[in-house]
């Protein structure tokens, strides 16, 4: 990725830079595409989200479905408990 920036910085364009790096180290295009966009965005050059909020994003949603989860197996539960209290003792 530093190789892309410095090649902007060299030639004063974006066109045609990341094949050219691309071309020279053997890496996909389209990785090293999409790896300067995202440290674009990291830099705030571009807006869309860092990495570091993505992975926030995610963390939240597991944290959800775990919350999801127990919550469904308490009502489950808050069920089975008061369906025994309300029968009859012996």
């Amino acid at each position: 990725m530093r190789a892309v920036f410095q090649l902007r910085k060299e030639l004063g364009t974006d066109h045609g830079t990341v094949k050219r790096v691309a071309d020279q180290t053997g890496i996909g295009v389209e990785s090293l595409r999409n790896w300067v966009k995202q440290a674009e965005t990291d830099q705030g050059i571009t807006p869309g989200v860092t990495t570091a909020q993505a992975a926030r994003i995610s963390e939240l949603e597991q944290e959800n479905r775990e919350l999801r989860r127990a919550n469904s197996i308490l009502k489950s539960a808050s069920a089975f408990f008061a369906a025994e209290l309300d029968r009859p003792s012996r």
